[in-house]
């Protein structure tokens, strides 16, 4: 798997538990391409929402962690060869992945939105869609949307290795819209004033959580224990106004504690109660 970015050591040494001793680094990768979540900084390394979630995450676990940047179709093939952990990029849950991974549960909601090139009508419905090209970024459920309904729809695809070259594409007029999470099209509608947040599709809210190797439950159980904690004390929450711009209320994922482990009704739930150790 081609790196895009060199991989960064990060110290989880300051303010917090003590390291825990013999234990080796914990190793996880991102997208580094995919704004907010996870996107190249001044210094050379990478920064973002996921970058911040989980150096908090290892911090309070007293671990040190491994964030490798890599196109995100590599990411989960990587992750069963047991390069990594798990993966901190934001995962879309499916039934088919959760079939072949476990998950946590969801700590911010993703739902599909198509962002258009400033003067195109705004898209009101699928149809709209009939017969024009979308850009995706590869491996992603967007493109496996756009797959799905491509005879339906008579749409073209169009699929790049990241979401900035996907977003791109429409502000060069090379695709009519980009498919993408809605957090991600709505940080670059922030950032290109050639670029908006359109429609978004019906009944497509799904959680974004962390995956797992099927081995790996006890590890999973211990993430999403100190992912509750961090959703108690306010700090996903924090660091989601920090990256996105709104103050997620109480019926947003970073504020919602689901009962049991991963997330419900998909493969690899667990429904053991959770009893995190907080503080």
């Amino acid at each position: 798997m081609r790196r895009l970015i060199a991989a960064a050591l990060v110290s989880a040494a300051m303010a917090g538990p003590a390291l825990a001793q013999g234990q080796p680094p914990l190793r996880c990768a991102v997208d580094g391409t995919f704004a907010p979540h996870a996107f190249p900084n001044l210094q050379g390394g990478v920064q973002g929402f996921q970058i911040d979630l989980f150096r908090e995450v290892a911090r309070r676990m007293g671990r040190e962690i491994v964030i490798d940047s890599a196109a995100f179709s590599g990411l989960i093939p990587a992750l069963n060869a047991g390069r990594y952990d798990f993966l901190c990029a934001p995962t879309t849950v499916t039934r088919e992945r959760a079939e072949a991974l476990l998950f946590t549960e969801g700590y911010i909601w993703t739902e599909l939105q198509f962002g258009i090139r400033r003067g195109t009508p705004p898209i009101r419905s699928e149809e709209d869609l009939r017969g024009k090209t979308i850009s995706v970024n590869k491996g992603t459920p967007y493109e496996q949307w756009v797959t799905n309904n491509r005879e339906r729809l008579n749409l073209t695809l169009l699929a790049f290795d990241s979401q900035a070259d996907a977003a791109q594409a429409v502000i060069q007029g090379r695709a009519y819209a980009n498919l993408s999470g809605n957090t991600v099209v709505r940080f670059s509608a922030s950032r290109n004033p050639q670029y908006v947040a359109d429609f978004v599709l019906p009944g497509s809210r799904l959680h974004w959580g962390t995956p797992f190797r099927r081995d790996s439950g006890a590890l999973r159980n211990q993430v999403e224990d100190i992912l509750t904690c961090m959703k108690r004390d306010g700090f996903i929450a924090r660091i989601s106004e920090r990256w996105f711009g709104d103050r997620p209320g109480p019926d947003q994922a970073e504020n919602i504690e689901f009962p049991g482990y991963g997330p419900p009704d998909m493969p690899g739930y667990d429904p053991t109660p959770q009893n995190p150790r907080c503080g």
